[in-house]
C-alpha cells in the first residue's frame, strides 16, 4: 500500500531535488523515496565491519550495558 504525503520546501531545495532526480532519470516522487531510504539505511544501521569494531571495544560495550541498566532502573538525567 502507498501513502501520499505533502512536502513543502523552498525553491532552492526544490531545484536541488529536481536536478538530482533528473540526473538519475527519476521522477520527483521516486527520487525522494529513494533518497529517504538511502539516508535511513546509511544513517541508522552499521555495516558488519563497523559492528565488529564496536563489539570489540570492551570499554564501549561495558558503558552501553551500564547505560541500559541505568535506563531500566530510571537512574538517569536528561540534559
Amino acid at each position: 500500500m502507498s501513502k501520499t504525503i505533502t512536502l513543502r520546501v523552498n525553491d532552492d531545495v526544490y531545484q536541488m531535488i529536481k536536478t538530482a532526480a533528473d540526473g538519475q532519470r527519476r521522477n520527483l516522487s521516486n527520487f525522494i523515496e529513494f533518497a529517504t531510504l538511502q539516508y535511513l539505511t546509511s544513517a541508522t544501521y552499521v555495516d558488519d565491519a563497523e559492528m565488529e569494531l564496536i563489539l570489540n571495544d570492551a570499554e564501549l560495550v561495558a558503558n552501553l550495558r551500564q547505560g541500559l541498566e541505568d535506563i531500566k532502573k530510571s537512574d538517569y538525567t536528561v540534559v
